[in-house]
């Protein structure tokens, strides 16, 4: 949820900007397998707003083509009969992005390609994926020594999952640095730093090469951080 508020993509509401468009430059096609009948829309948030940029209706096929034109990568989302839960998220760009996927688990079985900033970023979820393991590991230990009241070993615990929480920051923020020259960087600041400590948001920002600095998630992360310093001056 903070993640959300931080990225500013609370969804006050929800609009339909245009649908069934035939040009622009990204173009996102691909299939659902065994979708019978239904709406698919291609989505991004504008400011607070959750907007979808192009739909299909289809009935009695399952392959899709929808587009939008875009300036430089960002975040979109494949969503089905505009249902929360059914939503696929991949960083869109110019080109074309193919997704092929089921019906049965829309967003867990999706494949991606085409995005060469998606696949960076994929990168980053397949690593941090073993830090959210060994964070379920932890967590479930520390229920079994509080049902087992073992002060001891709950201190221990407490103690590691801080450490598994500062490793995980200090390897996306490697992460964002080497990364510095694609969008995935301020994203991933937005998204997974936001309750870093404000140096640790400026070494990352710093590092941005020109380009990045002046993209939608680039501008979003220096206004974050001068909006922390702001506050933290008050």
């Amino acid at each position: 949820m903070i993640r959300k508020i931080v990225l500013a993509v609370v969804t006050v509401g929800f609009m339909v900007a245009c649908s069934s468009k035939k040009e622009g430059s990204m173009v996102v096609e691909g299939t659902i397998q065994n979708f019978k009948k239904g709406t698919l829309y291609l989505q991004k948030y504008q400011d607070t707003l959750l907007v979808s940029v192009d739909s299909i209706f289809l009935n009695g096929e399952n392959n899709f083509r929808l587009v939008d034109n875009i300036e430089s990568p960002e975040m979109y989302y494949l969503t089905l009969n505009q249902m929360e839960s059914e939503k696929i998220d991949f960083f869109g760009e110019k080109g074309i992005i193919t997704i092929n996927t089921k019906l049965d688990k829309f967003a867990t079985t999706a494949e991606v390609s085409g995005s060469k900033t998606h696949d960076i970023l994929l990168e980053y979820r397949d690593m941090i994926s073993q830090f959210n393991g060994k964070r379920l590991e932890i967590v479930k230990e520390n229920f079994e020594a509080q049902k087992n009241n073992n002060s001891d070993r709950m201190v221990e615990l407490d103690e590691e999952l801080n450490r598994l929480l500062k490793n995980r920051f200090r390897y996306t923020s490697s992460f964002a640095i080497r990364n510095k020259d694609s969008e995935v960087a301020p994203y991933l600041a937005l998204s997974e730093l936001y309750d870093a400590h404000i140096t640790l948001l400026d070494t990352v920002n710093n590092s941005l090469t020109s380009s990045i600095q002046k993209s939608k998630y680039g501008l979003a992360l220096d206004k974050y951080i001068k909006d922390i310093k702001t506050a933290e001056s008050n």
